[in-house]
């Protein structure tokens, strides 16, 4: 039983700012004394290079907790005040506050320090280096002071003003998280398939173990001859380019009149351990028979995003090889690469540690899309992690609505064969610029006999498939290229409509050997890409044909199956 004789113990009062100021202070001076006393024996040793980096280092330390032990208004720098460039620390009390300004300030050196370092090592080849610069580029964003309650002043100011709520309510979205496995971006319930996703009106012609094919409804009394058929990435679900209707360039293309066919493919599971990067390709020569079966035209315009566009390079390839390029009429490459010399921060997560890893979470012959979502989640981990981290944990905000980070984690399996021979025989080893080096079904590849008409589109930002990389494509096909830099990333710089009014784009006609030549002598154009796209497609086929027959979704020889989006993109 309680002694109610006894006070009731007092309740504990948080430190203030200003005690943790003081506090900071002391251990500061502290700091400061040592730091003079270092910057003093260092000034003692003879010139020497290797020195140089610590002595600016414990220089810059010292500038700033004088600047923060004295922080006279008169006295102090104006980068102390001025408005960081760095989202992260766009709060005023970043720039105001003393204490958070020397936190601020500290990172900002320690991080430069350590990036400057990588470039300072000897003895590394320019793998090496570049893979350790991104391992502490990812642990410079790690430990930013954003990403801890005790060093970010909002979370402090929101911790205080909620009395903790926001914690507990970021704890919720964290152990979800860990449920699911999967870093949340978005809320779950803001978006869904065949409601507000993905609900351009269509049907489902064609089913096999690996894609359905859909024959998207025209809406123009009349199309192009010559019908277009987009392969998407498997890596991700197709309707990236069947978002919300304002977004989707699907809905978009047949409002230009075109006949338009998507392939979407299978999530992979147990059945699919054996599925190779042959199937694909296999895939794509079914996909085009059957649209011009459907249809009685000689060819067709395929457009291959990402992974797909390598595989449509294969594919081409694979048709000159045998005789039949002229089935495909043209070529549009999303972001796509086929020479991987200059893949990007992407190869950095190979090597044969990681593909033995990568085994070991694929028991059952097909690697979990989390994964894959993480990997690439790591490359804009600042973005993707970090800021949800702060946010969402710590912040305890709810997640806004986003229809394109709905897509990106709304993930899909992989055929393990298929995945290690695509990281081994073109990230590690780029055999598929070597004439020969590869074979599709016994039959060899050799890019430099395609001779398809092909455009060529890459994003100015992207991290995924770098432009530089991306533009290599046009160094090994043989036909005419057309090459578009496009502002913006690997998404938003391929889905930007042109009634968004967003980014821009670089042309340029005259003849270029390297990227840096293209832009060098480019015309920018503001907005979007995808009408100058449309203009060179109709150079290749401006041919009408009335929407009648087989031009209608299930009106051939085909039947529909089911309506589009059909049941693929619906399995997890």
């Amino acid at each position: 039983m309680t002694d109610q004789s006894q006070p009731p113990h007092p309740q504990a009062t948080p430190p203030s700012l200003a005690d943790l100021q003081h506090w900071t202070w002391v251990i500061g001076r502290a700091q400061q004394m040592m730091l003079e006393q270092g910057i003093a024996a260092m000034d003692a040793v003879p010139d020497n290079p290797a020195v140089a980096p610590v002595r600016d280092f414990w220089a810059q330390g010292l500038a700033m907790w004088q600047q923060f032990l004295t922080p006279a208004a008169d006295a102090a720098p104006a980068s102390a005040n001025a408005k960081p460039k760095d989202k992260r620390f766009a709060a005023a009390a970043w720039a105001e506050n003393p204490l958070f300004a020397w936190i601020r300030q500290s990172y900002e050196t320690m991080a430069e320090q350590m990036l400057r370092g990588v470039d300072q090592i000897e003895g590394l080849d320019d793998k090496q280096r570049a893979q350790l610069r991104f391992a502490t580029r990812g642990f410079v964003d790690a430990m930013s002071p954003t990403n801890f309650p005790l060093t970010n002043p909002e979370v402090i100011e929101k911790t205080l003003e909620t009395r903790g709520e926001n914690l507990l309510k970021g704890m919720q979205h964290m152990l979800a998280d860990i449920g699911r496995g999967q870093l949340t971006h978005t809320p779950a319930d803001a978006f869904e398939i065949g409601r507000n996703l993905a609900t351009t009106p269509g049907k489902v012609i064609h089913r096999t173990p690996l894609y359905e094919l859909i024959h998207y409804t025209p809406t123009t009394a009349e199309v192009l001859a010559t019908p277009l058929i987009i392969f998407p990435p498997w890596i991700n679900r197709f309707y990236i380019l069947d978002l919300t209707p304002e977004k989707s360039f699907i809905r978009w293309c047949l409002e230009q009149g075109i006949s338009v066919f998507v392939v979407s493919w299978k999530s992979a599971d147990a059945s699919m351990k054996d599925i190779a990067w042959d199937d694909y390709v296999a895939a794509q020569i079914d996909a085009v028979a059957v649209v011009r079966a459907l249809l009685d035209v000689p060819s067709v315009h395929t457009i291959g995003y990402c992974v797909a566009g390598t595989t449509l390079a294969a594919t081409l390839a694979l048709l000159a090889a045998t005789g039949e390029a002229d089935a495909i009429a043209s070529a549009t490459f999303f972001t796509a690469q086929v020479d991987f010399a200059r893949a990007g921060d992407l190869t950095h997560f190979i090597s044969e540690e990681q593909l033995q890893f990568l085994a070991t979470l694929s028991p059952d012959g097909y690697l979990d899309g989390r994964y894959m979502a993480a990997t690439f989640n790591l490359l804009r981990g600042r973005d993707l992690i970090w800021n949800y981290v702060t946010n969402n944990y710590l912040l305890g905000r709810d997640y806004a609505p986003f229809d394109l980070l709905h897509w990106n984690g709304d993930t899909t399996n992989l055929p393990a064969t298929w995945h290690r021979s695509y990281l081994t025989d073109l990230y590690r080893d780029n055999r598929l610029v070597t004439p020969g080096a590869l074979s599709i079904n016994g039959t060899p590849l050799d890019l430099t006999a395609v001779k398809t008409p092909t455009f060529v589109q890459a994003g100015r930002e992207d991290h995924i498939a770098p432009a530089d990389s991306v533009w290599e494509i046009t160094r090994h096909f043989q036909g005419p290229i057309r090459f578009v830099l496009a502002g913006s990333g690997h998404i938003a710089g391929v889905v930007n409509p042109p009634a968004a009014g967003k980014y821009q784009y670089w042309t340029n006609d005259a003849p270029a050997d390297t990227l840096d030549a293209f832009v060098a002598g480019a015309t920018e154009t503001k907005g979007s890409w995808w009408p100058y796209w449309l203009g060179w497609l109709r150079d290749h086929g401006a041919e009408t044909v009335p929407v009648e027959g087989a031009r209608v979704p299930g009106g051939g020889s085909l039947p529909a199956i089911e309506d589009a989006p059909g049941r693929y993109v619906r399995e997890r």
